[in-house]
C-alpha cells in the first residue's frame, strides 16, 4: 500500500537530499544504497519527511543530530513517531555520534531489524 504525503513535502524531500548531513551521506553511500532491501532517502509521509525509508519491512530510519535531545526535541520527537505508527510505519533511531563512533553497529541493527521485520510479514 503507497503512502501518502503532503505535496509541498516533496519539494522539501528534493531540498534535503541535495543538503543532506555527512552522517546522511554516509550511511547512505556506504549501506543502504547498495542494501539488498531498497531504501528510499528523504522520504515523504503524511506532513513528515523520514531520512531513510524501507517500504518492504516499513522501516523509517531517522538520524538524530544535538537538537533531537533537549526536552522539545524529544517532545517533537515522539509526536512524529506516533504520528509516522499512524501509517504503520515503524521508526529506528540512531545519533550522529552513532554514524560516526559505532557505523558498524548501526548496519547491524538495521540489517536485524529489517529482517527481523520481513520475517513477521512472511508469517
Amino acid at each position: 500500500m503507497p503512502l501518502s504525503y503532503e505535496p509541498k513535502a516533496k519539494a522539501n524531500a528534493k531540498v534535503l537530499r541535495a543538503n543532506a548531513t555527512r552522517q546522511e551521506r554516509h550511511l547512505w553511500y556506504d549501506f543502504l544504497s547498495g542494501y539488498p532491501v531498497r531504501f528510499q532517502r528523504q522520504k515523504p509521509i503524511g506532513s513528515r519527511i523520514v531520512d531513510f525509508y524501507c517500504s518492504r519491512a516499513r522501516l523509517a530510519v531517522e538520524l538524530d543530530g544535538s537538537q533531537h535531545y533537549s526536552e522539545e526535541g524529544m517532545t517533537a520527537d515522539a509526536l512524529r513517531t506516533e504520528e509516522l505508527s499512524a501509517y504503520g510505519v515503524r521508526v529506528l533511531r540512531f545519533s550522529n555520534a552513532d554514524i560516526d563512533l559505532r557505523f558498524d553497529a548501526v548496519c547491524l541493527s538495521i540489517d536485524d531489524t529489517v529482517r527481523r521485520y520481513l520475517a513477521e510479514t512472511e508469517e
